[in-house]
């Protein structure tokens, strides 16, 4: 059988008066398609010479090329229906390569376009806490015991932690407020103690 006859994935009402298919024609395309004409080309998945007797595997490799070109798109159920009654009766490596030759050669790969988050819907990573509002904290605990000898670093560390708080938007603020809030009550409580022995001796010299 010459290139230029009928082809075996073709039915018969599919070739022109001279024997040559028309499918391409028919579809307006002005190249050469491999089976008008052209030699049967050697596809990477049928191994072996077109005129090599096809094996069950190089039928069932057609086949898979065929459903990748259906889901992909690229074939109408009909026609795919059609190439593969074609590829299951075919007889040799040519007949699969011909019905094949205008697919890719199994799916196409997709790209992955990686896209990356937007910073809008990234996590905020959590903000430290400001170390000297942790001081301020530890220092206005221990006025109790120390008997408010730490009120005055206290008080000194919180209303720093606190400003520095509001300019770099660390976490520590309420830890602040309570070394400030201790921290004067301590120093409140030393003036109303001296106060009062001032007072007391004032009092015990007249």
């Amino acid at each position: 059988m010459s290139q230029s006859s009928w082809q075996p994935w073709q039915d018969k009402d599919e070739s022109s008066g001279n024997g040559v298919p028309n499918t391409g024609q028919r579809r307006g395309d002005p190249h050469l398609q491999p089976w008008q004409g052209a030699p049967a080309p050697q596809s990477p998945q049928l191994h072996g010479t077109p005129s090599m007797l096809a094996s069950h595997a190089d039928r069932e490799r057609a086949v898979d090329v065929l459903r990748a070109g259906f889901g992909e798109g690229r074939l109408e159920k009909a026609e795919f229906d059609r190439r593969v009654g074609r590829a299951y009766a075919a007889r040799t490596v040519g007949e699969l390569a011909l019905l094949v030759a205008d697919l890719p050669q199994g799916p196409v790969p997709q790209s992955a376009t990686v896209m990356g988050v937007p910073r809008t819907f990234l996590p905020v990573p959590p903000a430290r806490t400001n170390g000297k509002a942790v001081g301020a904290a530890v220092c206005g605990l221990l006025c109790l015991p120390a008997f408010g000898l730490t009120g005055i670093p206290a008080v000194i560390l919180g209303h720093t932690a606190r400003a520095e708080i509001e300019r770099t938007g660390e976490r520590g603020d309420g830890l602040a407020l309570t070394g400030l809030v201790l921290g004067w009550l301590s120093i409140a409580g030393w003036a109303i103690l001296l106060t009062l022995v001032i007072a007391v001796g004032l009092a015990s010299g007249t």
